[in-house]
């Protein structure tokens, strides 16, 4: 019999669709951890939304939560419509999965202004470096210097989305690799759990057109220069005691833990990197550091307490709109007429 959750459901009710993307795609890889935490967390389908807009990884919601509210979006525009998703019904947990081309390219000024506006959902970004769904072209996050078969050199240099979230005020920032199924599930779980836009770059190899072993975004390169900041490991309310959060600076092989807005926590423990996640200056000092000498540093990046969210700001209720009474929602004739016949 198989295992069932909290909701008694198993894992096999939380997949979706058959995929459709090249075997061995890093994206796969990262559809199956969000329906291993899924059914972990014993998430409600009905009360999450996935959002995405164009590329292979826009395709990978289809393959997950298959009882989810869903939108497909243009391309680069998937953070307005998430924007506009929350903002009516602040119940809805949102899970966005973009791609490098999707955020860093024709979505980039989308996606550091839902940053600037806190927009409470998990952003997941799968970074191969390439276009994969029009043949492999150089996306904003190729290595410069980068030798493609049909495409020549590129000559820019790469944009590094986890650097950009930080420096744009995003309260948590990661880093993972497809092929590290623990860290991402840790990762993800601590994402769920924040009050706040959290984003999540995964490298995550185009198996079909940037797999060479040179290439930083390959599962090559990634199994080989994967560099853990820390050991990373969740705790549910559940069965999580009551402690104090570690604020001092540990030291190697001791831990801090840091605790998310429902009670559950993030533990941490030093590898080898002298790394605290929850100084800005050290997340931007240490990715322009690991960008400088090609290291594949992963993580918790940056995590800070969380501002408030978008909807925060404006004052909206906790009720969604769609349950708010239409008189709350619009004047009366009455109160329009008099407002136009102030306006004469």
């Amino acid at each position: 019999m198989a295992k069932e959750n909290i909701l008694g459901l198993s894992r096999e009710d939380y997949k979706a669709g058959e995929t459709t993307l090249c075997p061995g795609c890093g994206h796969n890889s990262i559809s199956n951890q969000i329906i291993s935490i899924a059914f972990d967390l014993g998430l409600k389908q009905e009360n999450v939304i996935k959002m995405s807009g164009i590329g292979c990884s826009s395709k990978t919601p289809a393959y997950f939560l298959g009882h989810s509210h869903a939108f497909n979006s243009i391309h680069g525009r998937m953070p307005s419509v998430v924007t506009g998703a929350t903002t009516a019904n602040r119940s809805l947990t949102a899970i966005a999965v973009s791609g490098d081309g999707d955020s860093g390219s024709i979505g980039f000024g989308q996606f550091k202004h839902l940053i600037r506006r806190n927009v409470p959902m998990v952003y997941i970004i799968e970074n191969n470096g390439v276009y994969g769904l029009t043949k492999g072209q150089f996306s904003a996050t190729a290595d410069e210097g980068q030798t493609l078969k049909y495409y020549g050199t590129n000559e820019l240099p790469p944009i590094d989305l986890a650097l950009e979230a930080v420096i744009s005020g995003c309260t948590f920032v990661a880093r993972s690799f497809s092929g590290d199924s623990k860290q991402v599930q840790a990762l993800l779980k601590a994402a769920l759990s924040h009050n706040g836009t959290a984003v999540l770059d995964i490298i995550s190899p185009c198996v079909t057109f940037n797999n060479s072993p040179d290439s930083t975004k390959s599962y090559p390169y990634g199994k080989e220069h994967e560099v853990p900041l820390h050991d990373i490991e969740f705790f549910t309310p559940d069965f999580v005691a009551e402690r104090e959060e570690i604020t001092a600076e540990y030291e190697e092989g001791e831990a801090i833990t840091v605790e998310m807005h429902d009670g559950s926590h993030l533990r941490l423990k030093k590898v080898d990197e002298d790394y605290d996640p929850r100084s800005r200056a050290q997340a931007i000092t240490t990715l322009e550091r690991a960008y400088r000498e090609q290291l594949f540093l992963t993580g918790l990046l940056y995590y800070e307490e969380p501002r408030p969210t978008l909807a925060d700001t404006v004052g909206l209720g906790q009720t969604p709109l769609t349950h708010v009474e239409t008189s709350k929602l619009r004047p009366s004739r009455e109160a329009l007429a008099k407002l136009m016949q102030d306006m004469m």
